[in-house]
């Protein structure tokens, strides 16, 4: 059975789909929220690595970020598949060279993503349809990375997922959503959904139309990156 280290930044934001995606596999998650220690090395086949509300530039409050860097390039080094996802891409490509920083406005809520002519032959995206709508909770963002492919932007953000190498990804949206992922991230969010002018009502309410073509093209891209392990 391959095994898949996933890294969890906060209790409502667990692997979602992923899980379902990844059954087959020994799924071992280090959850820094609860001060579990990221491993020096990947003991396994390949790392995930998910969203959180800290940023990359407060590793000094959070080393484990350091350490989740490091890991995240020696993986993509050493060519193990790697999957970044919001928190998790922008540290995907601070390790590789890339910028983050906050963006001109957060992105929350169900918008518009558009597949780039980058993905015509990436092995994740290439058959997924070229615009969808995915959930989207993040205020920072990142450049591209030297040598990596942009594969999708949105209105907000011009960059929104980048492949690094034939199997490393960075996707700053959030393609593991479920209703349970939701609800949580919703829950526990309400300060800053206020603060943003977001009405977490009108999103759960977008969410029934939403989040059934969201799990379809979640599992087809989450199952082609199992493929690689």
């Amino acid at each position: 059975m391959k095994r898949v280290l996933v890294l969890q930044h906060e209790p409502f934001e667990g692997p979602g789909t992923l899980r379902d995606a990844l059954s087959g596999c020994e799924l071992r998650i280090v959850r820094t929220y609860a001060n579990e220690i990221v491993p020096g090395a990947l003991d396994g086949d390949g790392l995930v690595v998910l969203g959180g509300g800290m940023g990359v530039h407060e590793a000094d409050r959070h080393p484990h970020l350091r350490d989740e860097m490091r890991l995240l390039a020696d993986t993509v080094r050493a060519g193990r598949p790697v999957l970044g996802i919001c928190l998790g891409s922008q540290l995907l490509a601070a390790a590789l060279g890339g910028t983050v920083a906050k963006a001109p406005h957060k992105e929350i809520g169900w918008y518009a993503v558009d597949l780039l002519s980058g993905v015509a032959d990436d092995p994740l995206f290439a058959a997924v349809p070229s615009s969808f709508t995915p959930f989207h909770w993040h205020g920072d963002a990142f450049t591209l990375p030297e040598g990596a492919a942009p594969l999708a932007a949105s209105a907000m953000t011009p960059l929104q997922a980048f492949r690094a190498g034939p199997r490393a990804w960075g996707v700053q949206f959030h393609l593991e959503t479920d209703a349970q992922v939701l609800d949580a991230m919703l829950g526990s969010g309400e300060m800053e959904l206020a603060a943003a002018g977001v009405d977490p009502s009108a999103v759960r309410a977008r969410a029934t139309a939403e989040l059934p073509q969201l799990r379809r093209i979640s599992l087809d891209v989450f199952s082609r990156w199992a493929a690689l392990l």
